[in-house]
């Protein structure tokens, strides 16, 4: 059993750039060892989500239609008008998240599900994106494991390892590690 004092992420893994012009999509794997329909329930439900997720949502995300996403662990609160554009429950889930398209993939495996992150993200961001969605996997596993840490997100990410995840990913993808806090 893991605690959120002992936690730190492991080696930077699991994530592709996918690169069309100007346009990024990071794309983030991850085997986990539940069933889709809990899985799916953690991506959608308002209350699963505050245990992990890098924003709240004031709705379920289950069905289509409009929904507000506040971003947590900002200076100020960010807070995105968007709409659920796709739902296929328990494998397919589309969502925009402020100027990002977020698709969320749940494929059975063997032991347990296969989720797949496309995010498409600007390519100053795609390291800090793929730092961030790291701890937020790494809390995720084990909030469905039920050993919630709790969520780790913003700032407080920098305490467990994200600047080093940052600098990993960047040296993956052939990009210069992004800088979340410029003094300029």
């Amino acid at each position: 059993m893991s605690s959120r004092e002992t936690y730190a992420p492991g080696p930077a893994t699991g994530a592709d750039v996918r690169k069309d012009g100007d346009r990024w999509t990071l794309v983030l794997v991850r085997e986990l060892r539940h069933p889709p329909a809990k899985v799916w329930q953690a991506l959608t439900e308002p209350e699963h989500l505050r245990e992990w997720a890098p924003f709240d949502a004031d709705r379920s995300l289950d069905t289509a239609g409009r929904v507000k996403l506040s971003t947590i662990g900002t200076p100020t609160p960010q807070i995105s008008e968007t709409s659920v554009t796709r739902v296929e429950a328990p494998r397919l889930l589309e969502y925009s998240w402020g100027e990002n398209d977020i698709r969320w993939e749940l494929e059975p495996v063997a032991n347990g599900t296969r989720l797949t992150l496309w995010h498409n993200i600007g390519r100053n961001f795609v390291s800090m994106g793929a730092a961030g969605w790291h701890i937020c996997f790494d809390v995720l596993e084990r909030f469905l494991a039920g050993h919630p840490i709790g969520r780790i997100v913003g700032r407080e990410a920098m305490k467990f390892g994200w600047q080093r995840l940052n600098t990993e990913y960047a040296k993956q993808f052939g990009v210069e590690a992004a800088n979340p806090h410029p003094t300029t």
